[in-house]
């Protein structure tokens, strides 16, 4: 089944370890056959993994991008599944993180990229509710 990806102007991607960047204009580019692509939203520096959920999205992105690594890149993205997992107790939470596994150790990285964002969800709503519990005079104490 063939891919289209519909860029906005100046638009970068990742196509099979090349980074591209589109023209001026607004285009669409069709994929007909099974490549490596990555949207530039869809990319993180390493300097950005700095939160649990995207300490675990880092190597799956590696993992898909460099293939030639996926054995370090995976035993990073275990330990830090690991850890992640045993500081949560949320079912669904927990039920998403066995998928994430589960579609990494089948090879299909882009799959587990896109459900590992539903964790930096889960991540942004327990900091939104972290800050709005703690008092505000103490952070003074």
């Amino acid at each position: 089944m063939p891919l289209k990806l519909s860029l906005k102007p100046l638009e970068k991607f990742v196509l099979n370890g090349a980074v591209v960047t589109n023209g001026d204009k607004r285009t669409s580019l069709v994929l007909q056959n099974k490549a490596c692509v990555l949207r530039e939203k869809d990319i993180m520096q390493p300097e950005d993994a700095t939160t649990p959920a995207r300490r675990i999205y880092f190597p799956i992105m590696m993992m898909y991008l460099d293939p030639s690594e996926d054995e370090k890149y995976y035993n990073d993205f275990a330990l830090r599944m690991t850890e992640f997992m045993g500081a949560i107790q949320n079912r669904a939470v927990l039920a998403t993180c066995l998928e994430i596994s589960r579609e990494v150790m089948g090879g299909s990285y882009y799959k587990a990229l896109m459900l590992c964002k539903r964790l930096f969800d889960f991540e942004q709503e327990r900091l939104n509710y972290e800050s709005q519990s703690i008092p505000k005079n103490a952070a003074n104490r």
